[in-house]
């Protein structure tokens, strides 16, 4: 049986690949869980029990290896194998997602861009771009693990369930709307509006100090 991790340990794993990746690329060949700790803003004790969980990466006093640890996690999120990726909306948040290469960086292929109306969508290299009325018979002719919505809210639901239906098992979403799916279908909601919000909520006490 597969080990249950929390969502807790899951959210932070990504923030211990890229502080890996940057001691790697700087040529620092071992860390301690206290450094890890003082850079991510954690216990040392907590860096530790969660990298328990998949193993013993460490040696007590003597630390871990970073490049053996990096690629260990990276293995562990699933970053050491391709995955393809579609875009479904090819507006300003979609164009940029498409622009962006640090998904090349994490091997995820971005590997089509849909709209309804496509002349709009302009300078995505190395993207193929279609109608969205061609989705269905791409997505029966093309293996796609990902599918990122980037529609309008009144659409997103039947633009997520659409692809779902067609066998796609990962939603990244970035409509305004949060969508749910049952078992066997695991969903990424991203409301930029709600995290702004936050923001400023969070920085009402600053101003009233000024």
């Amino acid at each position: 049986m597969k080990k249950q991790i929390s969502e807790n340990v899951i959210q932070r794993l990504p923030k211990y690949y890229r502080y890996l990746k940057e001691l790697t690329e700087n040529k620092i060949s071992r860390v301690s869980s206290k450094t890890i700790s003082e850079a991510l803003h954690l216990t040392a004790s907590q860096v530790r029990q969660d990298l328990y969980q998949f193993g013993g990466f460490g040696q007590q006093g003597y630390g871990y290896d970073t490049e053996y640890l990096k690629n260990s996690i990276k293995e562990i999120l699933g970053l050491d194998k391709e995955h393809n990726a579609i875009i479904i909306g090819g507006g300003r948040i979609g164009q940029a997602l498409a622009n962006y290469t640090g998904f090349y960086q994490e091997n995820v292929l971005i590997k089509a861009i849909f709209d309804i109306e496509t002349t709009h969508i302009k300078g995505v290299e190395g993207v193929e771009v279609y109608n969205v009325d061609f989705l269905d018979e791409y997505l029966k002719n093309n293996k796609i693990d990902i599918a990122i919505i980037s529609v309008q809210k009144e659409i997103a639901e039947k633009t997520a369930q659409k692809v779902v239906d067609l066998g796609v098992k990962a939603i990244w979403n970035f409509a305004p709307t949060d969508l749910y799916f049952g078992g066997g279908v695991v969903c990424e909601n991203i409301n930029m509006s709600e995290s702004l919000i936050r923001l400023i909520y969070k920085s009402r006490d600053l101003e009233k100090d000024d």
